[in-house]
């Protein structure tokens, strides 16, 4: 009977506190449901990879607001090209007492009202309106340069990254390929070790080199979530675990001409179209310093009603006047020539910094071909060392088993064989990003893309 009074009163207490689990579990939805999605992985190809820059990178986001922003200056620029309207309403009471100590009949009041729209334009500048608007387009032409510059910048960190990764995960697999070999070489020491035919001592460094061997592996690991948080960071998902898919398996291109390479990268690098631009920018404000002290003519013009009230008078009507302006500074304190002097000295400092851009081109694209040429070269000495290494161990093993091969042959064997694969995965990672970086250099990376989804585009409207 107790027991029974029991079940029941477990009952009536789950039946109360129903309302509140279903409350707690409602609420607890969504940040289960929110945890369970931050921990799906995103798988990634290259291209998918470089796409995804190409939309979230935070700078070329920043870069694409930089260009609203001269947008919006050239349209404020423009504005001042443009007639100028504006309503003016006005409503004044006044009364002067002071008239009355010279005997001056005259109203002590006066009340007036008017509204009026006017008009100005500016007819003639010395230049400076139109070299304002051009300098303003210039401006224009500068951020495409930025938002390029970000744009290459971008992929090529990317590229590289996607590549550390691959390394990173190449290196694992051969830590652990290496630790597997400890292993069954330790167990072999124990089979003979039981057989007879080895020592202790022979068992005590295989173990010793299967505890060596497991540092390897887990800095091999480590690398490979470091490099993929580098990634996430640079794609810019925010909260997304990522990783790729791929390998480092390429083919060797000829190498680069280093001339033909520097014509290219002078003709498109953005970093040089930036500088021209900015010469063109700095020359259109040397134009504006100018007519600092040149005088210019305007139109003012307005229309609007009038109404006076004088107290014993009253009177309202239509009201206009139109009329031109002549302003002619003749003399500002030497404030234009000092303008004008800083504007020329801006010119000529970024000229400089072009001649040294076009210098430090020419070594970026000659150590960019020396570097490709360097990873190639390595990449086809190492490729067929690899299986030959692998064949030297597997006979250092078989003699060892045999006893005519000591244990120090089968160690070499281990460690050239793990030299190769480490070098030739270092070399390959090397060259791909090497290519990636003639590219940059080159200032083509990317373009081809850019070029045919702007044609696309074009396509659809």
């Amino acid at each position: 009977m107790k027991k029974i009074t029991t079940i029941a009163s477990w009952r009536r207490y789950l039946i109360l506190m129903a309302p509140f689990l279903l409350t707690a579990f409602l609420c607890a939805l969504p940040f289960a449901l929110a945890m369970g999605k931050e921990k799906e992985i995103q798988i990634l190809t290259l291209e998918e990879a470089l796409q995804i820059t190409a939309e979230k990178n935070r700078d070329i986001q920043k870069a694409l607001e930089f260009r609203k922003q001269v947008e919006g200056r050239y349209v404020e620029e423009r504005a001042a090209a443009l007639p100028q309207l504006t309503i003016t309403a006005n409503a004044s009471n006044q009364r002067d007492e002071s008239q009355k100590a010279f005997g001056i009949e005259s109203p002590l009041r006066r009340n007036t009202r008017s509204v009026e729209l006017g008009l100005s334009q500016a007819l003639f500048t010395w230049g400076q309106i139109g070299a304002a608007v051009r300098a303003a387009k210039v401006g224009i032409a500068t951020a495409d340069d930025q938002l390029r510059i970000f744009r290459q910048a971008a992929l090529r960190d990317v590229s590289a990254s996607f590549y550390d990764i691959l390394l990173a995960k190449a290196l694992h697999t051969i830590a652990l390929q290496n630790l597997d070999q400890k292993i069954r070489h330790y167990d072999e020491a124990r089979k003979k070790y039981s057989a007879g035919v080895a020592t202790d001592y022979d068992v005590l460094v295989s173990k010793v080199s299967i505890e060596n061997a497991q540092p390897e592996s887990i800095r091999a690991e480590n690398l490979i979530r470091i490099s993929r948080e580098k990634l996430r960071f640079l794609l810019g998902r925010d909260g997304q675990e990522v990783d790729i898919i791929g390998s480092l398996e390429m083919e060797i291109l000829p190498h680069p001409i280093y001339e033909g390479a520097v014509e290219i990268a002078k003709k498109n690098r953005p970093e040089l179209s930036d500088l021209h631009h900015r010469i063109g920018f700095a020359e259109e404000l040397v134009k504006i310093a100018q007519a600092g002290d040149k005088p210019r003519l305007d139109l003012k013009a307005g229309y609007g009603w009038r109404d006076i009230d004088l107290g014993r008078d009253q009177g309202d009507g239509g009201a206009w006047s139109v009329g031109l302006f002549v302003t002619y500074p003749i003399f500002d304190g030497m404030r234009t020539l000092g303008r004008v002097s800083q504007a020329k000295s801006n010119v000529a400092t970024i000229k400089i910094e072009e001649a040294k851009l076009l210098d430090s081109i020419s070594l970026e694209v000659r150590n960019a071909c020396n570097a490709l040429r360097e990873a190639g070269e390595i990449v086809q000495a190492l490729s067929g060392t690899v299986s030959q290494a692998e064949r030297l161990l597997q006979m250092a093993e078989k003699g060892y088993e045999y006893g005519v091969k000591t244990r120090l042959d089968v160690e070499d064997a281990q460690l050239n064989l793990l030299q190769a694969k480490v070098n030739l995965s270092r070399g390959k990672r090397d060259y791909l990003v090497a290519r990636v970086n003639l590219e940059w250099v080159k200032g083509t990376l990317g373009e081809k893309e850019v070029a045919q989804s702007s044609k696309l585009k074009a396509q659809k409207m």
